[in-house]
């Protein structure tokens, strides 16, 4: 992601790319007006925490695999500095997550259970991905409710009934799998299934790049890319 990042800004003339780093590494932070950060929920809170710190710059974040007490240090950053957090940058991602939770609204969870299927290549490190989090909470915000409260566990050995309501997951790994992602909505007699595959890094990262352009100069807070592209009024 570092390299899909660092060419597409190369060949955008709107923004100039001032330092490229990785984790371990201490660069002049402010020296940059936007940092885009791709690399572990570790790595990017202490990251948030630096530029907090600093009053500056503005993030990206596109690390997944937060846990409770990471994500609160973004949130703590993002009253200091404005912060871009997504699972996923792409358009058509954004986009579909706008379809499952109108979906998940009409078609309720006693006779329609959902399943969120995503499958990536072999080294990535968490699962589910953010994007398939995403997704189950788009599910469980079309059904007025939050994503811990309705979803499943891992499911292995005897594990009994499906329980109505709930939302699972499923998660593969294999070779170069760049990205793929489907929300399943079954019912006894008939099946929805909307998702999307990604073919090449480079859509995430330009959609990174579209973020960074868009969060310059905005005052602190916490964004997505619902709110880069416009979606939340």
């Amino acid at each position: 992601m570092g390299r899909a990042v660092s060419q597409v800004l190369d060949e955008r003339g709107e923004a100039i790319t001032a330092l490229r780093f990785d984790r371990g590494e201490e660069p002049n932070l402010a020296a940059c007006d936007v940092v885009i950060d791709f690399t572990t929920a570790e790595g990017s809170a202490n990251l948030a925490e630096r530029c907090a710190s600093l009053g500056r710059p503005a993030l990206v974040i596109g690390s997944t695999g937060f846990n409770d007490q990471q994500r609160a240090v973004v949130r703590e950053a993002a009253q200091r500095i404005p912060v871009v957090l997504s699972g996923n940058f792409s358009l058509g991602v954004n986009i579909l997550i706008g379809l499952v939770a109108q979906a998940a609204e009409r078609l309720p969870g006693d006779t329609w259970d959902a399943e969120v299927v995503e499958a990536h290549h072999r080294k990535k490190i968490d699962a589910p991905s953010g994007t398939a989090l995403m997704l189950g909470e788009a599910v469980a915000r079309g059904r007025g409710a939050e994503l811990r409260e309705l979803r499943d566990g891992p499911r292995d050995g005897i594990t009994g009934a499906r329980e109505p309501g709930r939302i699972g997951f499923a998660a593969l790994r294999g070779g170069g799998i760049v990205g793929d992602h489907s929300v399943m909505f079954a019912a006894e007699d008939e099946i929805l299934t909307l998702s999307h595959s990604a073919r090449d890094r480079s859509l995430f990262a330009r959609g990174a790049v579209e973020a960074a352009l868009w969060v310059a100069g905005k005052p602190p807070g916490l964004y997505d890319m619902q709110d880069v592209l416009g979606f939340r009024r």
